[in-house]
């Protein structure tokens, strides 16, 4: 996967973008948040009471905005001359088949009376259940693997799409940017084409009442083909700087644009709300984020902790429902708790699901990536995007 074209950002120096790492984290936890609140754990859910569910009911979208914008950004950062297409895929699918045959594994155990139907098992162990618009397929087993099964779709397409996009001239990178942009906005409009029966419903959440119906909100929320606009946005950001065409916005004020994008979303339409009105804050929030490795900038999320706890979001990313589910429904999915014992009780479920992911990670994502990834001459350890993100140069 040879880049055709020399670049201010990737002729002197290698930088790992930590920041990058850190933020992984911040993404997958505001996911556990969203998920959190949608067990309705608190005596007054459901109600304009609150605050606490009405608060975090879009983190969840916006935390896989993130993921998916992050994804491409990364990719195409640690993408190198001399690869090829068979050892990319290779890795990409070490890095995620392990702990989804894990967790598939321990859902299975743990939910096997309500979801062991033949057909979406094997459409979820095969990473295809999110092309089906039927709840019973896409939220089947460990619900959260909707989104691997469009990663599946990015890895697959991403050599393809990397080379497509290195032969875009720089000058016209931003009206590329812009126009993937215009694409994501406009999906809820053509989702309004597609039928509005039945209403969407997971029947594990008591979330904010949906107006969309199943085949709407899949649309816009689920289906592959939709979400890998927003993972060709993370390829054309990553590209911009590399041709040295950032603006150096900084990451301040990319934050800001995060919270008013997310402070927006809860008062537009739903169907806005899932992706088209935070998008372009993500994916400045995540360029200027990078930009603070690449410029040797402080940044608290280049710290220990973040990079650890970066580096385990992806198994707490895939631990954290069945952890709430489970607890939920010990203490029985009817019953609410007061608000400090609803506190206490996320917290402790965080706790869980921080040490279950540890060791998820440290007995089967890291030993089996190490060993079957193929690393070494050609996959060098701080050039996997599994480890860090890395960028080669800076301005």
């Amino acid at each position: 996967m040879a880049d055709p074209q020399a670049s201010p950002a990737t002729a002197t120096d290698i930088r790992r973008l930590d920041s990058l790492t850190g933020m992984r984290f911040i993404a997958a936890f505001m996911v556990f948040l969203f998920h959190a609140a949608s067990m309705g754990v608190f005596a007054l859910h459901g109600t304009e009471n609150d605050p606490f569910s009405l608060t975090v009911e879009n983190m969840g979208s916006l935390g896989v905005s993130f993921f998916f914008v992050l994804s491409g950004y990364v990719l195409t950062w640690s993408s190198r001359d001399g690869d090829t297409v068979g050892r990319f895929w290779r890795r990409r699918f070490v890095k995620i088949f392990p702990n989804h045959a894990a967790t598939f594994v321990v859902s299975l155990l743990l939910y096997a009376s309500i979801t062991a139907a033949v057909a979406p098992a094997v459409l979820n162990v095969t990473l295809l259940h999110a092309w089906v618009p039927d709840v019973d397929y896409f939220l089947s087993f460990n619900f959260p693997t909707w989104s691997l099964s469009c990663e599946f779709l990015f890895y697959l397409l991403f050599p393809f799409l990397l080379m497509g996009v290195r032969r875009i001239r720089p000058q016209r990178l931003w009206w590329w940017a812009a126009g993937t942009v215009l694409l994501i906005v406009a999906v809820p409009l053509i989702a309004r084409l597609l039928p509005t029966d039945p209403t969407f419903q997971a029947r594990w959440m008591r979330g904010p009442d949906f107006t969309e119906s199943v085949y709407q909100y899949w649309f816009i929320y689920v289906f592959p083909p939709v979400r890998l606009l927003d993972f060709l946005l993370g390829i054309l950001m990553a590209r911009i700087v590399i041709a040295g065409r950032w603006p150096a916005i900084r990451t301040w004020a990319a934050a800001l644009l995060v919270v008013a994008g997310y402070l927006a979303s809860l008062y537009v339409p739903f169907s806005f709300a899932l992706n088209a009105v935070t998008i372009v804050p993500v994916a400045l929030l995540i360029t200027s984020t990078a930009e603070l490795d690449v410029r040797a900038a402080p940044s608290f999320l280049r710290c220990g902790p973040m990079v650890w706890l970066g580096t385990v979001s992806f198994a707490f990313y895939m631990l954290h429902v069945m952890v709430l589910y489970y607890a939920r429904e010990q203490i029985g999915l009817t019953r609410f708790l007061p608000a400090a014992k609803g506190i206490g009780w996320i917290a402790l479920m965080f706790a869980i699901t921080l040490v279950a992911a540890w060791l998820l990670y440290a007995v089967v994502e890291r030993p089996l990536t190490r060993r079957w990834s193929g690393a070494g001459s050609a996959d060098r350890p701080a050039n996997r995007p599994q480890d860090a993100a890395v960028v080669k140069g800076a301005r």
